[in-house]
């Protein structure tokens, strides 16, 4: 467990203050091997659920593979009505130079399970033209550093998909959303487990047939209280992600 304590032999404060000359921290008493078996276990629960998910997406798709590419498989899956069905994961790494954090000691694996709807008829803009799409993705995350921690909750955003590439559709997304964590108030950025989540970045899917395809995704990604703790330097990070999508045209 995690309490406000002195340090003491023995005992590693994960991050502190001075207060009439001696440093108070909040301290772990766990056994450090222990804790190192909480993050292994943690990324590979994380990993194996991912498997899981995409077997489960590409088995329901009828066995994955269909017997006829199609090269033109964005042309085909993305029209108005379209759902989306898909499952991402991939590594979270924090950075500083952005905002007023003064370490990138942060990491995590990311599972983003997603659906989206495309509202939009294709609008034909030369190499611009593509569809809007909105979606929402729920998302659970395991911190490995700077020690483990457990992040859950919910996003909605919008994308862009660009059509004028055959098989390959790259696009845009935007989003925000809630979470709930307990990696606050244990680092000095933040100081309450409620967080919002701002995301932004450019991603690409290339098509195996003309309902599935395989995608490689990179995000800005933003986590801060807004202001409604006593401390909110806020996270941002680079989000590297690979995914499976099943599309189902209207």
């Amino acid at each position: 467990s995690f309490f406000p304590l002195r340090a003491s032999r023995g005992l590693t404060p994960l991050w502190g203050n001075k207060k009439d000359g001696r440093d108070y921290g909040v301290i772990s008493c766990r056994h450090p091997g222990a804790e190192r078996g909480d993050m292994e276990y943690g990324v590979l629960r994380l990993l194996g659920l991912a498997v899981i998910l995409g077997g489960m997406l590409w088995g329901f798709h009828g066995g994955g593979i269909s017997s006829a590419y199609a090269g033109d498989g964005a042309h085909v899956a993305i029209q108005r009505g379209t759902l989306e069905l898909g499952l991402q994961s991939g590594y979270w790494q924090a950075f500083t130079g952005i905002g007023a954090a003064q370490s990138a000691n942060r990491s995590a694996v990311f599972v983003l399970p997603r659906l989206g709807y495309v509202f939009t008829d294709p609008i034909e803009l030369g190499y611009l033209s593509g569809a809007f799409e909105v979606f929402a993705e729920p998302v659970a995350a395991h911190f490995i550093q700077p020690f483990s921690a457990t992040l859950v909750g919910f996003s909605l955003g919008m994308r862009y998909n660009f059509l004028a590439f055959g098989p390959w559709l790259p696009y845009w997304d935007i989003g925000a959303g809630v979470s709930w964590t307990d990696l606050a108030p244990r680092i000095p950025e933040q100081s309450t487990p409620f967080e919002f989540l701002l995301e932004t970045g450019p991603g690409i899917q290339y098509f195996l047939t003309a309902r599935t395809a395989v995608s490689l995704a990179v995000r800005w990604h933003h986590i801060s209280n807004g202001g409604i703790g006593d401390r909110n330097t806020g996270l941002n990070a680079v989000l590297g992600l690979i995914g499976f999508t099943v599309f189902f045209p209207k």
